[in-house]
């Protein structure tokens, strides 16, 4: 039997997705590169989150990465490359794919999981740090490395890390950038539950599911709520509270949950 030629073969995807019963896994697939970020994987993964987040079939995301890395954020070698041909191109990526990719992954009416098979760095923490969920695995770790390389912060660093840990930490890490263990990244609040990595397909796919079986526009509501009421006062907070409320009470997930609530039984919703 003849071996196949690999000069003959199609270029490697650079993002994997799959969806099974209502979740879209979304794996970055650059390994070799530590899943860092070129034109072709944004462009993909921008594609991938606006199919999933439009997706009704979908009502949980996950996103994560194949290899030994989650992402460590933009490919420099690429960005190297468009320095020696006289192209300035940080500012275009950042608002055409950088931003595009954080609002859908923070935004998007459904829950998002973030996956950390391994380091996320630079864009690639900010990615995961939009996310509702971060599940990491032991012997990983976060960095925030733009001002390593005399950069200021992407993908909205500055706004996550800040609610997340406080003004003053979240200086210190963007200005003093070092790799945080999972042990201090867990302390600290940067992600939610740390696993052998063995473990963490199994322990991503139960939660995805649970989610996933869940009240999915009550989900997405909330994510809206909490983003809103970020930049906000309380009173316009509480408005916009007031309109999801009506929103969600008319939903069909709801009363399913009361009718199950007065059944005395387990609710079984639809996501609508």
């Amino acid at each position: 039997m003849t071996e196949p030629n690999p000069a003959t073969q199609p270029p490697a995807s650079p993002i994997d997705v799959t969806v099974t019963d209502g979740v879209a896994w979304l794996r970055l697939n650059r390994p070799d590169a530590m899943n860092a970020l070129d034109r072709a994987l944004k462009v993909a993964l921008l594609d991938a989150l606006r199919s999933a987040a439009d997706d009704p079939a979908v009502r949980c995301v996950v996103l994560t990465g194949n290899g030994r890395a989650f992402c460590v954020g933009q490919d420099l070698k690429e960005h190297v490359a468009d320095l020696a041909s006289g192209e300035t191109s940080l500012a275009t990526t950042v608002t055409e794919h950088y931003n595009q990719i954080v609002m859908l992954l923070a935004t998007m009416n459904k829950p998002v999981v973030a996956a950390l098979n391994g380091v996320a760095a630079g864009a690639g923490l900010s990615f995961a740090l939009a996310c509702d969920v971060r599940v990491i695995v032991e012997g990983a770790g976060l960095n925030t490395a733009f001002a390593g390389i005399a950069l200021s912060c992407d993908s909205g660093a500055s706004w996550s890390l800040p609610r997340l840990v406080g003004p003053a930490l979240a200086k210190d890490l963007l200005m003093f950038p070092r790799t945080i263990p999972v042990d201090e990244a867990l302390a600290l609040g940067l992600v939610s539950t740390v696993v052998a990595a063995g473990e963490l397909e199994g322990v991503v796919s139960e939660l995805a599911a649970s989610l996933a079986a869940g009240p999915t526009l009550a989900y997405g509501s909330i994510r809206r709520a909490v983003a809103f009421s970020a930049g906000t006062d309380l009173q316009n907070a509480l408005a916009h509270e007031a309109e999801l409320m009506a929103l969600t009470g008319r939903s069909a997930d709801h009363q399913v949950a009361v009718d199950a609530f007065l059944a005395k039984e387990k609710p079984t919703f639809s996501g609508r």
